[in-house]
């Protein structure tokens, strides 16, 4: 099919129309003038509403109410017709009838006789203005309307006419020649819950944020994945999805003029697709099956079933517990397979030629939806050439080291291992230098980090006829020549420790004979994050699935194991059912008991008597405080089930803010507890600290430490683990007096939430220590029970004067051995303050401004961030917790934490 064709193809297939559209000339502003410049030099930017009650009344009293109102939702919403595309209105002429179906995007009133109003639908937004006549707009009319939220679908009709005063173009809509009369308005669809955001902050490039005194709400992107439906409003995202549609609709055209199939493979399968690890286990029928890591093996046996070439575009499914902007356990595969006539370069060929398609494409017929991504994330159009470079993997690593490149641990780059990312990256520009290109291809990796279906390359077997494509210096796709030769592949697949039984289906295609073939698999997310330069896969993803998703989910994990370290718990649904149908109040929960069943680490501390815990009456949960400088401060999450979290909260602010002074400070706030305080009351957040997580069952000692653990071992020290209860009474009173010493020895004010007390709640906690070579105590380490979701915490982790150098290394190790050898894949030492403060929800930029340089002055004046540098030995992982506060923070309050924390 002609290229030509092909375009005109996707233009029809995504139903695209004459390019009419231009984009805002700036966010929306104040509006431009209808009847007096005066009045419309009042206007500023819209506020988000909440959703008001009906307004039936008002209508049953104006003569002029049937043009304005709410339609019944089992009615007829139509318009007798089609309605008017906001599009085409730029096509049109003053003094035509216009019928709109759109949502409210901004509404500003003027007074009892004048309003404006900016709609939207999808990607194009229009002013229009109710102003009072005879006949068609009454005061009432205007009065209803600016009650209407925001984002309300309402049904318009009215007539075009050209922006008035003098003014040549309406700056604050996409469409700028032309604005509405409106003479009707009717709702078609109410808003029932107050959005989170404004639509049009959610579409505001960060530099907006970096001037201090613009007004509009920065929409951070844990916001945007947390509200998915109200951020997929914004014009950024429907620009990003109608790009990604065009990216499929070009890959199949490319394909299917080239006289590819269309396959839909099976998501379940009896084996791995490339290896034993990173696959998702179901439950199927009783029988263990996984989700497919890719098409892979079933574009192979569509070519040993003579299909010759096959492509698919579907879902992928990777169990890698990847934190990072390129990665996620759920994302769209564009694969493709082939048969191979002379050389495996007509794979190379193929893949080369549709990215290159789906480039152009994009580029031509998406031009609107790039500029309109590019007010959010500003980037440089993508180039490449009209040959792409091919460079081997040892030319790869040649111009990594000419160019004096090292890898983090100074060592160079190998030519018999894979790229790291920073090398990827690195390389990525070097060719970007030398070829002036986003886009090149590195052929020949070594055999040994590919796949087991991957042919060695003829003349060096410890090379494959194997290429990755890279796009902005990361990777888009692998693919190459695959092995079709049974008795190879079958011993491959034995060197990588892969049960052949559950692949028969598979091999037998090869067995009965398979043409030499090739193939690769393209990641549509990363093409689409790389093509605009997003920055994070996530944002190209509907519904972006990661390791954290579904954390209400994440309980059953930790349930699974150390069930043998757990002592004895309370439920606070359990208690409210009691309380419901007794005669008389039971006692509350023991609040230890609460603790190991609902806490994270820093609602341990609430057992030092710094710490007033108040109890809720009906649902015997607790909230730990302190009193500080005027301020109440409030540590960690309340210890009750999440669905009482509301109540629980309302009632406790009610008990120690009743006149709303607003002095309460929230700290080390978990996810749920900071979304309900910054979304329902309108709180804001920070980021100043984190849980310093890690999985037990994943501990692997690194060089560093392993040195530090034999030197113990060498100086003879040894661990000892308690049983049940504590230590004996002569070690007790040992660790009580080595605790003395190692208080003595601190110098300086001490960050701490609480106190070295290892003999509380002993119910709830384990206890390890070590011994030198003399038979002393040198170091120890408790273990506090958390809730199921959290584990346990490292809560004290001590090593006293005098110890042998690794002490509590090998101590920790030994500890952290004992954890997963009882099958607890979740523990945390505690939080620790962050590097720097980061704003989050509710947060001016001006505020987090001085917020970040008086954090900064305490952080370096009390030095903090040596914590996270011992820990990080042990592979821990860093879960932020907030900080939370009413409006109108000020420097006072800062004071009272501090206050509070080194007192």
């Amino acid at each position: 099919m002609p290229g030509d064709a092909i375009i005109s193809r996707v233009k029809q297939k995504l139903h695209l129309s004459p390019k009419t559209f231009s984009p805002p000339d700036s966010p929306v502003q104040d509006p431009s003038p209808v009847d007096a410049v005066a009045v419309r030099d009042q206007c500023g930017a819209a506020e988000a509403r909440e959703p008001q009650a009906d307004t039936s009344d008002t209508l049953d009293a104006d003569p002029r109410s049937t043009r304005y109102g709410i339609l019944p939702i089992n009615g007829k919403a139509g318009f007798g017709g089609p309605p008017t595309s906001i599009r085409e209105i730029a096509e049109m002429k003053p003094g035509d009838k216009v019928l709109l179906r759109a949502r409210i995007h901004h509404l500003r009133s003027q007074g009892p006789k004048l309003a404006f109003i900016v709609l939207r639908h999808q990607l194009d937004t229009i002013q229009g203005l109710v102003v009072v006549s005879d006949g068609t707009v009454s005061e009432d009319m205007v009065r209803w309307m600016e009650r209407l939220p925001l984002e309300t679908i309402v049904r318009v009709s009215g007539v075009l006419q050209a922006p008035g005063d003098g003014q040549s173009a309406v700056h604050n809509a996409t469409v700028h020649n032309m604005e509405i009369l409106i003479e009707s308005m009717h709702v078609v669809s109410q808003v029932t819950k107050h959005v989170p955001f404004d639509i049009e902050d959610a579409s505001r490039p960060e530099s907006d944020f970096q001037d201090e005194h613009f007004a509009a709400r920065r929409v951070t992107p844990r916001a945007h994945f947390t509200n998915r439906v109200a951020s997929l409003r914004s014009a950024t995202s429907l620009a990003i999805f109608r790009i990604r549609a065009g990216a499929c609709t070009a890959f199949r055209a490319h394909l299917d003029a080239r006289g590819f199939t269309e396959i839909q493979s099976s998501k379940f399968q009896q084996g791995a697709s490339e290896s034993g690890a990173s696959v998702f286990t179901v439950n199927y029928f009783k029988r263990q099956a996984s989700l497919a890591q890719s098409p892979q093996l079933a574009k192979q046996m569509c070519i040993a079933a003579d299909m010759e070439r096959v492509y698919e575009i579907g879902p992928v499914f990777r169990a890698e517990n990847s934190h990072t902007g390129r990665h996620l356990t759920e994302f769209t595969g564009m694969d493709l397979e082939q048969t191979i006539d002379v050389s495996y370069t007509e794979v190379l060929d193929t893949l080369d030629g549709v990215l290159k398609h789906i480039f152009a494409t994009l580029q031509e017929c998406f031009r609107t939806e790039i500029e309109v991504v590019k007010r959010q994330f500003p980037h440089e159009d993508l180039v490449w050439r009209e040959e792409t470079p091919r460079l081997t993997f040892k030319e790869g690593i040649a111009m990594l080291r000419e160019a004096g490149w090292t890898e983090e641990d100074g060592s160079e780059p190998s030519e018999e291992d894979d790229l790291s990312t920073p090398a990827e990256k690195k390389l990525g520009a070097l060719v970007k230098e030398k070829y002036e290109t986003d886009f090149y291809i590195l052929d020949k990796f070594p055999l040994a980090v590919r796949p087991f279906y991957t042919m060695p390359d003829p003349d060096d077997e410890t090379y494959s006829n194997s290429a990755d494509f890279f796009l902005r210096g990361q990777e888009i796709l692998s693919g190459g020549q695959r092995i079709h030769h049974a008795p190879l592949l079958e011993q491959r697949m034995k060197e990588a420790k892969i049960d052949l039984e559950p692949m028969e289906d598979y091999l037998d295609g090869f067995r009965w004979g398979c043409p030499p073939h090739g193939g690769g698999g393209i990641g549509l997310e990363r093409v689409i994050m790389l093509f605009l330069d997003l920055g994070n896969v996530r944002w190209t993803n509907l519904f972006p699935r990661d390791p954290a998703s579904f954390p209400g989910a994440q309980v059953d994990p930790n349930d699974a194991g150390g069930h043998a370290l757990r002592g004895p718990e309370s439920s606070t649904v359990e208690y409210a059912a009691s309380l419901r149908v007794a005669d008389v109040p039971p006692p509350l929960p023991p609040l230890e008991n609460l603790i190991a069943t609902y806490a994270d680490s820093n609602n341990t501390a609430w057992l030092d008597p710094q710490w007033t815990v108040w109890r809720d009456a009906p649902t015997g949960g607790a909230v730990g405080y302190c009193d500080s400088e005027g301020h109440t401060l409030v540590w960690g999450r309340p210890l009750c089930d999440d669905a009482q979290l509301h109540g629980v909260i309302a009632r406790f602010l009610k008990h120690v803010d009743p006149g709303e002074r607003l002095k309460v400070l929230w700290a080390c706030a978990d996810e749920v507890t900071e979304s309900l305080l910054t979304r329902e009351r309108g709180w804001a957040s920070v980021i100043v600290a984190a849980e310093e997580r890690l999985d037990p069952t994943a501990f692997e000692m690194g060089g560093k430490l392993a040195q530090k653990v034999r030197s113990a071992q060498t100086k003879g020290v040894v661990v000892v683990s308690v049983g049940e209860g504590t230590p004996g009474e002569e070690v007790r009173q040992e660790i009580d007096r080595r605790v003395g010493e190692w208080r003595e020895g601190r110098t300086g004010k001490q960050v701490h939430s609480t106190d070295i007390r290892p003999w509380d709640d002993e119910v709830h906690r384990k206890y390890f220590y070590a011994k030198d070579g003399d038979g002393k105590v040198c170091a120890i380490v408790v273990l506090a029970q958390l809730s199921r979701k959290y584990g346990f915490q490292i809560k004290f982790s001590l090593e006293f004067p005098g110890a042998p150098s690794g002490s509590i290394e090998l101590l920790l190790t030994e500890v952290i051995s004992a954890m997963a050898a009882a099958g607890l894949r979740t523990a945390t030492f505690g939080t620790s303050a962050t590097e720097s403060l980061t704003a989050g929800e509710n947060t001016r930029r001006w505020k987090a401004k001085m917020m970040e340089s008086a954090y900064a002055t305490i952080a370096k004046t009390l030095g903090l961030g040596s914590k996270p540098e011992f820990r990080a030995k042990f592979g821990t992982e860093l879960d932020s917790v907030y900080f939370c506060y009413p409006r109108g923070l000020d420097a006072r309050a800062i004071h009272a934490v501090t206050a509070a924390l080194t007192g």
